[in-house]
């Protein structure tokens, strides 16, 4: 018995050493998952992009910003001249905070009370919870600093009520449920973990089962060949979105705000590019398990680093860097713009041009790749 069970582990080593990229393959995915975990994931968000409304142009205002930018949680990025250009950059996501000074600020400090503005998006519950601490904390100690001066006879203040009134409001979701900022992320994690894996492992097994040849030396075009395999997945993925949106709505009480029109055909953008990955997969994979590691590895940091989970607020430099050129990240902004904020494309454009690109270039190269494969 011992010599078989030998025979059968020694076989086993052969099989892992004529396929070292399987072998590579199962080695990298803890590593990543370790790197990703231990590295770029961070939940104690600072550097929060903020924009400033700033229409008293007083010392005190001044003060009260430096003050804000030295807490490290906000970066004060924009410099605005109107409500409708604060609103209109939150709406984009380019700031997360923005921070309202009345004309009359310094005015009413020294004098009596003043009060502070601060918008926060919390379509994204951490980014606000880390943002709306900092304000409140921010707000109690300025007010502190105030009193004590009062009281050694500086300055004046009413006696009973903080001198500094930091009033935070939470648009799109004030509640901070957790649920109306992940399910509508889901959407696109769904998207893209369908058509890459479905398409990678369609092509990888029609290899393995020879019946791949049969199709290349029929009648069949190759660009029909292609063309269908993927018109099914597609099919398959706009079905599953529209699932996930019935179910995010009627039970998890998603509000949908925007156009579900302007979605569908956004979508349709992501979907080119993820499909290209797919297409891409199963020209350098031979197996249907080499497909499914490299699907993995590269499902995994999409879904970490794109912002689905965690905010890229949060995260180093570096990861910031990575995530920019994940193509989900952009699709995050799109679902999140239309469901939960109501936006329209021409808010929307500047998440649609980097995924066209990125589409447009991996789809190239993929089909590519799979006509030399097939050669």
């Amino acid at each position: 018995m011992g010599s078989r069970l030998l025979g059968i582990i020694a076989k086993e080593f052969i099989h892992l050493r004529r396929d070292m990229f399987a072998l590579v393959l199962a080695l990298a995915v803890p590593v990543a998952m370790l790197f990703i975990f231990g590295w770029a994931i961070n939940t104690d968000v600072k550097h929060v992009p903020t924009a400033v409304f700033e229409q008293s142009g007083s010392a005190e205002a001044r003060s009260f910003l430096e003050a804000m930018v030295n807490t490290q949680y906000f970066d004060v990025r924009h410099w605005v001249s109107s409500h409708h250009e604060l609103a209109r950059l939150i709406d984009q996501g380019t700031a997360k905070v923005g921070v309202v000074i009345p004309p009359d600020f310094g005015r009413r400090l020294s004098r009596q009370a003043a009060d502070v503005q601060v918008i926060v998006d919390a379509s994204d519950p951490l980014v606000a919870t880390s943002a709306i601490n900092a304000a409140a904390a921010l707000g109690a100690q300025r007010s502190l600093q105030i009193m004590t001066r009062a009281a050694e006879g500086t300055s004046l203040a009413r006696q009973g009520e903080p001198p500094l009134d930091v009033r935070v409001r939470a648009w799109y979701n004030p509640d901070l449920v957790s649920a109306i900022f992940i399910v509508p992320g889901l959407i696109g994690a769904l998207l893209m973990q369908t058509t890459i894996t479905a398409m990678a492992v369609s092509v990888v097994r029609e290899r393995e089962k020879g019946t791949l040849e049969a199709l290349i030396v029929s009648p069949i075009r190759r660009w029909e060949l292609l063309l269908g395999k993927i018109i099914p997945n597609l099919v398959v993925a706009y079905g599953q979105m529209t699932m996930a949106l019935i179910v995010a709505h009627y039970v998890f009480d998603v509000p949908i705000r925007g156009s579900l029109t302007l979605l569908y055909v956004l979508a349709a953008a992501f979907m080119l590019g993820t499909l290209g990955i797919g297409i891409f997969l199963s020209a350098v994979s031979r197996t249907v398990p080499q497909a499914m590691q490299l699907t993995f590895l590269t499902f995994l940091p999409s879904i970490y680093l794109s912002g689905l989970l965690f905010p890229i607020e949060g995260m180093p430099v570096v990861a910031q860097y990575l995530s920019a050129v994940i193509p989900l990240t952009y699709f995050l902004r799109i679902v999140r713009g239309i469901v939960l904020k109501g936006v329209g494309f021409s808010y929307l454009w500047p998440s649609l041009v980097p995924l066209m690109i990125f589409g447009a270039v991996i789809f190239t190269l993929a089909v590519l790749k799979f006509r030399k494969t097939l050669d």
